[in-house]
């Protein structure tokens, strides 16, 4: 890593020149050739919706199952509800102008014989499909429909959109950029230089905007959900933040202990930025096992994290230290002095000894009143995580005030609940043969079935052939509603009991089921089975990491320990407000409903990767006291003074950046938003100011035993310094660069498991 930290110091002119370039580039190219983002997916190909929904497609009926829904109602008092006469010639002319608003736009006819149309003859619905095309084309559209629908006036009579584009948008990067003023403002407050604020806010929009430039090209090879963008930049920007942050804080106390500018960034880089790098590869890896989750929505999700991650990570490590290789000593300019009186000449150690130090103290006073304390608040948040259920969230969890909502509430109201996530059953059998018999039998048996509306099955209908076999449907409308656990039952129940008793061990003919309601059930199943061993996953990798990183057994068990403590509380919390509805409507949520299924495992990993990040800052500078002094209380004391500040800002960053997605108008992002703002809130408070220094003091020496027959695991270069970069004299140009000396030349107290040299196996960051 020295050649390369050497490479970026020497042609920092020339990084930086790229990174403008490619950021300009980027933006061009995706302003030129930015796809189009899709509201509907594909199900898993593995699960039995997903399969239906391939014969479907192949039989033509895709673009059809996956339309959007126009709704009509009339108020009670009207005669004849939609079949007034007046009322059906303005909705024959909305309809009209409508279909001639664009050629792309397909309506069908509310008054067509077989339409749907309430027994009592208040509510219409038929579909409304808005084609293909870019999102500002497709927007265009749902802009000229609106206008239209406003300008026909039907008295006594609503008109309602199920397409979540017809909801009310806040303005484009409105939230992202309340979230990027907030950490900005803290940034300030914590440095008390506007240079030094600025470089963290910098590097993560330079890596973001090349990030979320790539998102809007892949869209057209992939489909791309219409709010992955927010994903990108949210996450993007809230972890390039954390991540410069750290860096610029090392740098900066490296040249208030006399290092000059070079080997300050070098220092920076080998510490902050080896352990920024390790945690950042850590999230990318784990996210990349959600890729293969199957079905499109979460893979798709995730790639739009990744692309932010991983542009704000490369940014941390090229674009960061070339620029403060540039400014240098300038990094303090432009201070606020009002800040720099009150904290004395090192804006960045202004709170050592102060609170910190003396929290330390008196939780390590007590240990084990700290850790049963943690422990059980941490239990008692995760209580609600064991009913987590999983699902997807939909137009009855959205604002009363919305137009899909309203729609919902139309459609119950007229059809029943479950009409809003109709399950579509498919029928395949050989071309030619007479299936009537066996699927009459398999209709009466479905619409016999409790959980099935009344007159809730309509007739089969043939929509087509596909390879040598003919594909049929049926709709079957469930009692329960498409997020309750009834239609889950049903579902399954269909499958495993009726489905199979109707056709007999001797019929030639397959059915399955599919449609968004059964799609949404399967690809929950998957995920719930998949999760487990996701979580096993990325905690095995961060254990191994943090052995690389501290040589300990110790601190990586005590650390996958508290980790898990603290993600299931997190888990708890927003089961409770999202699925439990304690205090939604703070955040805008309608009704309680599931957690979206892609959220648990995206929440998990974001969120260890931000906790390793604080694990290693908050650990290597106890570590490093530990070595110096050899008392394992004062070191956790002053280790824990000398990063508060740090941790506490960063983590400050997080919640509000994280929180500014909770205000946006998709449910799920709400869900991760919330549950990564607590996450962080939990790690940065109940782990780091209780748990770490009370376990740290119950264990003593132990936290660095390591036993003898490790050995073999490697030293990481960098990671493990030769001498004290920090508190020494400053650094000659000829050793801006230092070597690392391998374990055969270091000093033999090394290996000892009770207390390494000062010179050796040293870890700062």
């Amino acid at each position: 890593m020295d050649r390369y930290i050497a490479f970026i110091i020497k042609r920092r002119w020339l990084v930086i020149g790229t990174w403008v370039v490619v950021l300009i580039a980027a933006i061009a190219a995706a302003t030129m050739w930015a796809g189009p983002t899709t509201t509907t997916f594909t199900n898993d190909l593995r699960t039995e919706s997903g399969k239906a929904g391939e014969l479907l497609e192949n039989a033509g009926q895709g673009d059809e199952a996956t339309a959007g829904q126009l709704v009509v109602a009339a108020i009670p008092g009207v005669p004849g509800g939609v079949r007034n006469p007046e009322v059906t010639e303005s909705v024959n002319t909305l309809v009209d102008e409508i279909r001639d608003s664009s050629p792309d736009v397909t309506v069908g006819d509310p008054y067509a014989p077989g339409a749907q149309i309430s027994q009592d003859g208040r509510i219409s619905v038929t579909t409304l499909d808005l084609g293909t095309g870019t999102d500002s084309e497709v927007q265009d559209r749902v802009d000229n429909i609106k206008s239209i629908a406003d300008k026909t006036e039907i008295p006594g009579v609503g008109v309602e959109f199920s397409d979540p584009r017809f909801d009310e948008q806040p303005p484009s990067g409105a939230a992202e950029g309340v979230g990027v003023l907030l950490a900005l403002i803290i940034l300030l407050v914590a440095f008390g230089s506007v240079v030094a604020a600025g470089l963290p806010i910098l590097s993560a929009l330079f890596g973001v905007g090349v990030g979320a430039s790539i998102l809007f090209i892949v869209q057209n090879f992939m489909n791309i959900p219409n709010f992955a963008i927010s994903v990108t930049l949210i996450l993007g920007i809230g972890v390039g933040i954390d991540y410069a942050l750290l860096i610029v804080t090392r740098f900066r106390s490296g040249l208030h202990d006399g290092l000059d500018v070079e080997r300050a960034v070098t220092v920076a880089m080998q510490r902050a930025g080896r352990a920024v790098l390790f945690a950042g590869c850590t999230v990318i890896i784990a996210m990349c096992g959600i890729l293969i989750s199957g079905g499109e929505l979460g893979p798709a999700l995730t790639f739009a994290a990744i692309i932010g991650i991983l542009g704000t990570l490369v940014a941390s490590m090229t674009l960061l230290p070339a620029l403060l290789s540039v400014i240098g000593t300038g990094v303090n300019r432009l201070s606020l002095h009002w800040l720099r009186k009150r904290r004395g000449k090192d804006p960045d150690r202004a709170l050592e000894g102060v609170w910190a130090q003396k929290w330390s103290e008196k939780i390590q006073a007590r240990p084990w009143v700290g850790v049963i304390v943690a422990v059980l608040v941490l239990v008692i948040l995760s209580i609600p995580a064991f009913q987590m259920r999983l699902g997807f969230s939909d137009a009855g969890n959205r604002s009363t005030e919305a137009t899909t909502r309203v729609a919902y509430d139309y459609v119950t109201e007229g059809f029943g609940i479950g009409a809003n996530g109709p399950l579509i059953v498919v029928a395949k059998y050989p071309e030619g043969s007479d299936p009537a018999t066996t699927l009459d039998a398999l209709s009466e048996r479905i619409a016999a079935d409790p959980d099935v509306i009344e007159n809730g099955v309509t007739p089969v209908v043939p929509v087509g052939v596909t390879d040598g076999s003919e594909i049929a449907v049926m709709t079957v409308i469930p009692a329960s509603g498409p997020q309750d656990e009834a239609t889950t039952d049903l579902v399954n129940r269909l499958r495993s009991e009726t489905i199979p008793a109707a056709l007999g061990p001797d019929a030639d003919m397959s059915v399955q089921i599919t449609g968004i309601t059964a799609g949404s059930i399967d690809y929950a199943e998957v995920t719930l089975d998949l999760l487990p061993w996701s979580i096993a996953a990325v905690l095995a990798a961060a254990f191994l990491l943090l052995i690389l990183a501290f040589r300990s057994i110790v601190v990586p068990v005590k650390a996958v320990i508290v980790n898990v403590l603290s993600l299931g509380a997190a888990y708890g919390v927003i089961v409770a407000i999202f699925q439990w509805g304690w205090g939604a409507s703070i955040f805008g949520v309608g009704r309680a409903g599931p957690i979206d299924s892609w959220v648990p495992m995206m929440l998990f990993v974001t969120a260890i990767g931000l906790a390793m990040d604080y694990e290693v800052f908050l650990v290597s500078r106890i570590k490093e006291r530990y070595e110096k002094t050899g008392n394992a209380t004062t070191s956790v004391a002053e280790g824990l003074a000398s990063t508060a500040r740090v941790i506490t800002c960063a983590a400050l960053i997080m919640i509000c950046v994280f929180l500014s997605l909770a205000f946006l108008p998709d449910r799920s992002l709400k869900i991760l938003g919330v549950g990564l703002a607590v996450a962080v809130l939990i790690d940065a408070s109940i782990v780091r100011l209780l748990l770490v220094p009370s376990t740290m003091e119950i264990l003593g020496k132990a936290n660095w035993w390591f036993p003898t027959w490790l050995e073999w695991i490697p030293r990481v270069d960098g990671m493990h310094s030769d001498g004290d970069d920090t508190d020494g004299a400053p650094a000659t140009p000829a050793d801006s660069v230092p070597a690392t000396s391998s374990p055969a030349t270091s000093s033999p107290t090394t290996s000892s498991p009770a207390k390494a040299s000062p010179g050796s196996g040293k870890l700062v960051t």
